[in-house]
C-alpha cells in the first residue's frame, strides 16, 4: 500500500506534492500511465501556480502584518468569550441558598447569594453585560416601538401563512402550511414550568423579604439608604420621565457597590470618622442632657422642700385655728343647748298650766250645758205632755171630727221647745209624706 500524500503545510515553506499512484490495492480504476500523463502534468502545473501564489500572498508584509494584527485579537476574543462563559457559568452557580438568616429566623432566598454576586462585581464580565442589557432594554422602550412591531410581525406572519395555505390548496390541492405542520406540537414540558414557577416564586420572595427587612429596620443603615433613595425619586420624578429615572436608578445600583468595592478603605476611614465624630458628639449631649437633668433635679428638690415646709406651716396654722374654732363651737353649741333647755322647760310649764286651765273651763262649760240640756229636755217633755193631753181631750169630744187617714194639723207653736228648719228645697214634708203613707190614703178612700 503506496504511503499517503503528505498534508499541505501552509506555513512559510511551500506544499510538497506526493507521488499520484497508479495502481490500488483496492482494484479500483486509476489513472493509467499511456492515458493521463498529460492531464496530470497539467495538474500538477496548476497546483505548482496555485502553491506559488499561495506563497507570495502569505510572505507579503501585508499579509503578515494583518497576521500579527489579527491574530492576537482572535486569541483575546476568544479568551474573552471563554472568560465571560465562564463568569455566566459561576454566576449561574452562585444561586444557592445562604447560611445567613433573617432577624426571624427564616432562610433568605438563592436570589439573595444571586444578586451579592452580580452587584459586587466578582464576575465583572457578566455583570458588565448585564448592566448593557438594562440599558438598552429601557432605551428600546422608549424609542423602539416594539409593540407595534409585534403586531405587525404577528398580522404578516398569520396572513403569509394563511396566504400560502390557500395558494397552495388552489395550485397543488395542496397547503403549503399544513404541511410543515410537525406531527406533535410543541409543548412546555411539566418540569420545566415547574423549574421556571420556582425560580418566580424565589424571586418574589426575595423583593418580600428585603422589603419586610428595610420596613422593620433590621439593618438601619440599609433603612436610611432606602429612605434617602425613595426620598430622592419622590423629587426626580417630578422633573425626569419614568425611563430617565429607570435609568438612574439602574446605574446607582450597579456602580454603587463599583465605587465603594474600589475605594472600601477610603470610604470605612471616612464612614468611621464619622461614627466617631456621631458618637463623640452623642456623648456630649448625653454629658449635656445629665448636667441640665441633675441641676433640674436639685432645683425641683429644693421648691419641692419649700413648699413643703410652708405647706406644713400652713396646715399647722389651719389645724391651731380649727381647734380653736371647734372649742368656739362647742361651747356655742352647750350655750345654745342650754338655752333650749330652759326654754323648753319653760314652754313645757306653761303649756301644762294653759291646758289644765283649758281643761277646767271645758268642764264648767260642759257641766253647764249638759244642766241646760237637761233643763230644756224636762220642760220640753212636760209642754209635749200636756200637748198629748189636750189633742186626747179634743178627740174625746170630736170622735168623728175627722175619719181615718185624716191628717191632723200641726204648728210650729205646738212644740216650742223643738228646734226649728226651714223647709229644704227638693225634701219631702212630713205632711206629704203622711198623706202618701198606707194610712193617709185609706182616709182619703173613707171620705169617698
Amino acid at each position: 500500500m503506496t504511503a499517503p500524500p503528505e498534508s499541505i503545510n501552509l506555513g512559510n515553506s511551500p506544499p510538497q506534492l506526493g507521488e499520484i499512484p497508479q495502481h490500488s490495492e483496492m482494484h479500483v480504476p486509476t489513472l493509467s500511465s499511456t492515458n493521463g500523463n498529460a492531464s496530470m502534468q497539467n495538474a500538477k502545473d496548476a497546483i505548482t501556480h496555485a502553491q506559488s501564489a499561495y506563497n507570495a500572498v502569505a510572505n507579503h508584509p501585508a499579509t503578515q502584518n494583518f497576521k500579527d494584527t489579527v491574530r492576537p485579537v482572535a486569541e483575546s476574543v476568544k479568551d474573552q468569550h471563554a472568560k465571560t462563559t465562564s463568569e455566566f457559568n459561576n454566576l449561574a452557580g452562585a444561586r444557592t441558598t445562604p447560611d445567613t438568616k433573617t432577624a426571624t429566623g427564616q432562610p433568605l432566598t438563592h436570589y439573595h447569594s444571586f444578586f451579592y454576586s452580580l452587584l459586587s462585581w466578582e464576575n465583572p464580565r457578566a455583570t458588565a453585560i448585564s448592566y448593557l442589557a438594562i440599558v438598552l432594554f429601557i432605551f428600546g422602550a422608549r424609542y423602539l416601538p416594539a409593540l407595534r412591531w409585534s403586531f405587525k410581525m404577528l398580522w404578516m406572519t398569520l396572513g403569509i401563512a394563511a396566504s400560502a395555505e390557500i395558494a397552495g390548496k388552489l395550485v397543488l390541492n395542496q397547503g403549503l402550511a399544513s404541511s410543515f405542520r410537525p406531527r406533535k406540537y410543541y409543548t412546555i414540558p411539566r418540569e420545566s414550568l415547574e423549574s421556571t414557577l420556582e425560580d418566580v416564586e424565589q424571586l418574589i420572595n426575595f423583593y418580600v423579604i428585603e422589603f419586610q427587612r428595610l420596613l422593620f429596620a433590621e439593618n438601619v443603615l440599609h433603612t436610611i439608604a432606602a429612605f434617602a433613595a425613595a426620598l430622592i425619586a419622590h423629587g426626580l420624578i417630578k422633573v425626569l420621565p419614568l425611563w430617565g429615572l429607570s435609568l438612574i436608578g439602574v446605574s446607582v445600583i450597579y456602580f454603587a457597590p463599583l465605587i465603594y468595592i474600589n475605594n472600601r478603605e477610603i470610604i470605612d476611614h471616612h464612614v468611621a470618622n464619622a461614627s466617631n465624630v456621631v458618637n463623640s458628639q452623642a456623648s456630649q449631649m448625653k454629658d449635656l442632657a445629665g448636667h441640665h437633668t441633675a441641676r433640674l433635679t436639685e432645683t425641683v428638690k429644693a421648691q419641692t422642700s419649700t413648699y413643703s415646709a410652708k405647706a406644713q406651716e400652713y396646715m399647722g396654722t389651719a389645724r391651731d385655728r380649727s381647734a380653736e374654732a371647734l372649742g368656739n363651737a362647742k361651747a356655742q353649741t352647750s350655750a345654745a343647748i342650754g338655752t333650749a333647755q330652759d326654754k323648753a322647760s319653760s314652754a313645757t310649764n306653761s303649756m301644762s298650766n294653759q291646758t289644765s286651765a283649758t281643761v277646767g273651763n271645758a268642764q264648767e262649760k260642759a257641766s253647764s250645758a249638759t244642766n241646760s240640756l237637761s233643763n230644756q229636755t224636762s220642760a220640753a217633755m212636760g209642754n209635749t205632755q200636756e200637748r198629748v193631753n189636750s189633742g186626747t181631750n179634743s178627740i174625746n169630744n170630736n170622735p168623728f171630727t175627722s175619719g181615718p187617714g185624716a191628717s191632723p194639723s200641726y204648728s210650729s207653736s205646738d212644740f216650742p221647745h223643738a228646734p226649728k228648719q226651714e223647709p229644704t228645697p227638693g225634701v219631702t214634708p212630713h205632711e206629704q209624706q203622711y198623706e202618701r203613707s198606707r194610712f193617709g190614703g185609706q182616709a182619703e178612700m173613707g171620705s169617698y
